[in-house]
């Protein structure tokens, strides 16, 4: 008896995550969104105070989510695809589409983030194409776009030892042209300190951490080697008291999880370990404060898909577009509006 009134409970719950993923005005959104609203719904710890940093552990697990998804349908989620192997442009007849200046282009280390953003319109209503890690290279129509008006790519990532990195990184993925910035978005630790996220566990890419079982995280966390953990140690050792949760979320379907076993001596997890220990000390370059590197110390990541949808959308446009907010008198609302990404969307 007690499944179905917890199945009922979990199915309304879900429904009231829907409605306020879509809003304000019938908003597109992605799986786990939804997910990190539903979180939200639970744990509401997005209404406390921003002077406050902290994350929280998700107070259910993915697996859960999943099996109340799969008995409802919402009309907002979007089915999720492929990233697009064709080159830019193609898609058109217009024969002189490369013969325009671009003033600015997004990047997002999450594909599923990509098409969020293109399937609400940011492309149009922003004039920013918006290109996932892995459209990357760039087509080089449109880096000499970017070029002819020393245009501005703007980055949006994860807030872990891979996504601090990606800044980094963009070199290795595509060439740059000469006179082009690349302007870093977030997501920070501190940002989502001040949004109060739900955090996940594991110093490893977004993309494996949701495919592992929180028990054979922990296992991970445990086992990893001790030149990682000599990387991560050699953060600040400030800590803060933030208390921990047993609730772990980034598990899926068992037939869907691909575990990097920690007792193999493999050389897959050589690699994984050492490119681990890599994300970390590189990520030491992104000039984060005390609080942040004692955050990432614990493991800990954000996935920008746990920033509400609509405050999403609303601030990705104004910074892409470089809109300033208002200004005020009131000491403690400037230093709100300027802590970090996502932190004062714009009306």
């Amino acid at each position: 008896m007690a499944d179905p009134v917890k199945q009922h409970v979990l199915d309304r719950l879900l429904r009231i995550a829907a409605d306020r993923a879509a809003a304000p005005s019938v908003i597109r959104f992605t799986e786990r969104q939804l997910y990190y609203e539903l979180c939200r719904v639970f744990t509401p710890t997005h209404r406390a105070p921003r002077r406050f940093a902290f994350t929280v552990p998700a107070p259910l697990s993915y697996a859960t989510f999943r099996t109340a998804l799969d008995r409802q349908e919402f009309p907002g989620l979007l089915t999720p695809t492929p990233p697009r192997t064709t080159r830019a442009g193609l898609h058109t007849p217009e024969p002189d589409l490369f013969d325009y200046g671009l003033p600015r282009l997004l990047v997002c280390e999450s594909d599923a983030i990509a098409q969020m953003l293109r399937a609400n319109g940011l492309p149009m209503e922003s004039a920013c194409p918006v290109l996932s890690a892995s459209e990357l290279p760039l087509d080089p129509g449109i880096a000499e776009m970017l070029a002819r008006v020393d245009g501005t790519i703007y980055l949006l990532h994860d807030a872990s030892p891979n996504g601090l990195t990606f800044p980094a990184r963009l070199a290795d993925l595509t060439e740059i042209p000469e006179g082009v910035r690349v302007v870093p978005l977030g997501l920070r630790p501190r940002q989502a300190g001040t949004l109060h996220l739900t955090h996940l566990r594991g110093a490893m890419s977004s993309a494996v951490a949701a495919q592992i079982d929180p028990r054979e995280r922990e296992a991970l966390h445990r086992s990893e080697s001790s030149a990682q953990i000599a990387s991560v140690d050699s953060l600040d050792r400030a800590e803060l008291h933030d208390p921990e949760s047993s609730a772990e979320t980034a598990q899926v379907r068992s037939s869907e999880r691909q575990v990097l076993r920690p007792d193999s001596a493999s050389s897959a997890w050589a690699t994984h370990v050492d490119s681990c220990a890599r994300d970390v000390q590189r990520a030491q370059a992104a000039q984060l404060d005390a609080w942040e590197r004692a955050w990432l110390r614990r493991g800990r990541f954000v996935e920008v898909e746990a920033v509400r949808p609509a405050s999403l959308l609303r601030t990705v446009h104004r910074l892409v577009r470089e809109v300033r907010p208002p200004r005020t008198g009131l000491p403690e609302l400037r230093r709100a509006r300027t802590t970090g990404f996502l932190t004062w969307p714009a009306a």
